[in-house]
């Protein structure tokens, strides 16, 4: 018996609406059966990122840090941030020093915000990515294009340019459903069960309520496979901690 010899399997837009309006007893016929699924599909991926960390959506990115300035637009897409460094040097000079996270009540309570020096704490401000009409939005929304960006406020801030680098790794938006039929979504293929199941349970609350309940253990169950496939498998180490009391 001869294989094919490929693993290349996906499905576009398309195939994945029509597979999931079938489970729903239903069949894709018209433009707005695709635009309401699609909605749905969009729906479904914000749910995955409110869910907690998609590893395929962990991206490394870095902004050179400039003397006393201490606020940073991160990417518009940008959900939070996972770790983070203060990098100085290149090459096998290269250092990455810690720097910590602090909540905004731990940065509002410090005396001096415009004090200098190597930053060593950093809060992250993660705001709503909206976009408001030019010179329009909250306070801090970028006056050219109206775009809410998620910042970081670095403290002290730094003391010379061209010499700190704040280094991250940050989990991302998955990207939207996209208008064609044809375009592949931006998730692993270990997660395409999971996200037809998830679609077609969304799509049951709308079409198809005497199939909500199997639909929605289906894709309980289909969840619970993929992210525990879809998970950090290096070795953890727990160390006791000793405590002394008088």
């Amino acid at each position: 018996m001869t294989t094919s010899g490929t693993a290349g399997f996906n499905l576009d837009l398309n195939n994945i609406v029509e597979e999931a309006l079938e489970r729903c007893g239903k069949e894709l016929r018209s433009g707005y059966d695709l635009r309401t699924a699609r909605r749905s599909l969009n729906l479904l991926t914000v749910e995955w990122a409110n869910r907690g960390v998609n590893l395929w959506t962990i991206e490394q990115g870095s902004i050179a840090l400039n003397e006393n300035q201490a606020i940073y637009d991160l990417p518009v897409d940008t959900i939070d941030l996972l770790e983070h460094v203060t990098r100085t040097g290149t090459g096998q000079n290269q250092q990455d020093l810690a720097i910590t996270r602090i909540s905004v009540s731990t940065y509002a309570t410090i005396p001096n915000k415009n004090a200098t020096g190597r930053p060593i704490q950093v809060w992250v401000d993660r705001q709503s990515g909206a976009t408001y009409p030019a010179g329009g939005g909250p306070q801090g929304t970028d006056p050219t294009n109206g775009i809410d960006y998620p910042k970081i406020y670095v403290w002290p801030a730094p003391d010379q340019s061209n010499y700190y680098t704040f280094v991250y790794w940050r989990l991302r938006r998955i990207q939207d459903a996209g208008n064609g039929g044809m375009t592949t979504q931006d998730i692993p293929f270990r997660f395409l069960n999971c996200l037809i199941a998830g679609l077609s349970y969304y799509l049951a609350q709308k079409i198809a309520p005497d199939r909500l309940q199997m639909l929605k253990m289906q894709y309980d169950e289909q969840w619970k496979f993929a992210t525990e496939e879809d998970r950090d498998k290096s070795a953890v180490r727990f160390v006791p901690r000793r405590y002394f009391t008088e």
